[in-house]
């Protein structure tokens, strides 16, 4: 049998995904942001958490439908892919609607950002200061740029997804082989 690639989990595992962690600090972040940021009756609001929630819910369920379907697997993980896609143009619109810059990949701020996210075991505390700074040009950059670690996460997660997928097949393949394999067994039948 073959051995399962480090970041996937053949039970379902989803906490152990780095896009997992990370997706359930945005998710986690979106929701301190727009309390704080957004009015709660406006649409947008209510929209970015659940692209948030989305991101996050779709990497879990995906993970769990992993052992009866590895289409169904990729589908869900590019569903939480287009959430956050999503998610990460909600942050930019909020920024430049209110004229506030978005950090470019040498600001200081976004190196930092970058030194973080190589933490080992990272999670909300990691980040809590960027997250809940005064400033919300500040707030609004560091989640998204962890929603862009997070979206890398997931390009390289369905990659691999869709590799294993054609080298080793799904549910169907492996049942269909398995019949192939029985029928072939009786065919020949007991020697006597």
């Amino acid at each position: 049998m073959k051995s399962w690639p480090a970041w996937r989990r053949k039970d379902g595992g989803y906490e152990s995904l780095h896009s997992y962690r990370k997706a359930r600090i945005v998710y986690d972040a979106t929701v301190h942001f727009c309390a704080r940021f957004l009015e709660k009756r406006d649409r947008t609001y209510d929209q970015m958490v659940q692209a948030a929630r989305s991101g996050k819910q779709n990497i879990v369920e995906g993970s769990q439908v992993s052992g009866t379907s590895k289409e169904l697997e990729i589908k869900l993980t590019n569903v939480a892919r287009a959430s956050l896609e999503e998610l990460l143009e909600d942050y930019r619109d909020f920024l430049r609607t209110r004229g506030l810059a978005e950090w470019t990949p040498d600001h200081p701020h976004a190196q930092r950002l970058r030194q973080l996210n190589r933490t080992p075991g990272a999670d909300y505390e990691t980040f809590r200061k960027g997250i809940e700074h005064p400033d919300p040009a500040i707030c609004a950059n560091v989640i998204l740029g962890l929603v862009r670690v997070t979206n890398y996460l997931l390009d390289r997660q369905i990659k691999a997804l869709e590799r294993a997928f054609v080298e080793q097949g799904g549910l169907r393949e492996a049942m269909t082989r398995a019949r192939l394999e029985h029928r072939a067994k009786g065919r020949k039948g007991p020697k006597g």
